[in-house]
């Protein structure tokens, strides 16, 4: 276990050196939900909140920050997986493999790194958000429960980014596998608006895809909404079942050896 622990150390410290040494791919990450919530929350924010209903009271940001804390995360899967396959294509694997190291330390490695960077990525959108205006009345529990919500998403994702980057055959590749999980379902959820203002098609893929539970989840514990009973026991079962297939998809592809 000692041994164990150390090697997966070790391939966390690599992978956070990686993260200082290559810092693009993480600023980016680091930096784009707080430009969003800059974008949507300040420059579009009095427009989107007008036609949400605003002169009732309705504050757009913070019924858009939730949304943007699930983004910091979706928008951090590139890095995850553009690294993964890197270290695949590039060789590096092969001669982790001649070595006497822990087998899943290399794996292990790339997921708690970016868990961290997604962590300081939380935090500077939380920070940023109370700085231009969000007011949350979640108690110390309630904070709790979201950040534990935030975690296995984070975890999750990650998992599921290396897998699918680990069977691109190119970095570049990676890069655009992982669109769909960074952009595609962040906006199409309850990121921006409510369901009930989406058209009949996008509304009904909005409603049964797993960022909206996620979403309405975290909203109804940072900020009060109502939210319908089971969202958050299904936000959760979204959370896990992406992280089981994320997990064994990942071991397998890295057990073959080579990408497909």
């Amino acid at each position: 276990m000692s041994y164990a622990l150390q090697d997966t150390a070790t391939m966390l410290r690599r992978n956070l050196r990686h993260a200082q040494r290559y810092p693009a791919l993480s600023l980016g990450a680091l930096g784009m939900p707080v430009i969003m919530i800059l974008l949507f929350g300040l420059v579009f924010g009095d427009t989107f909140a007008a036609g949400l209903g605003g002169a009732g009271g309705f504050d757009y940001l913070d019924f858009l920050t939730p949304g943007i804390l699930l983004m910091s995360i979706a928008s951090g899967t590139m890095s995850p997986a553009v690294a993964a396959c890197t270290d695949m294509t590039e060789g590096i694997v092969s001669r982790f493999r001649t070595m006497a190291i822990f087998r899943p330390a290399f794996l292990t490695g790339h997921v708690l790194g970016n868990v961290i960077l997604t962590i300081v990525s939380l935090a500077l959108v939380v920070g940023f958000a109370l700085l231009i205006g969000f007011r949350p009345n979640a108690s110390f529990a309630d904070w709790l429960l979201a950040s534990g919500l935030l975690l296995v998403l984070t975890v999750a994702l990650t998992w599921l980014a290396i897998a699918l980057g680990l069977t691109s055959k190119t970095p570049e590749g990676a890069s655009n596998v992982v669109l769909p999980i960074s952009l595609l379902l962040p906006f199409l959820s309850t990121t921006f608006i409510p369901l009930e203002s989406m058209p009949g098609g996008i509304r009904w893929f909005a409603e049964y895809q797993p960022f909206t539970p996620i979403i309405d989840t975290l909203r109804h514990l940072l900020i009060g909404t109502p939210m319908d009973n089971g969202d958050g026991w299904l936000a959760l079962a979204w959370c896990l079942a992406i992280a089981v297939v994320g997990y064994f998809w990942a071991q397998k592809n890295y057990n073959k050896g080579t990408t497909v």
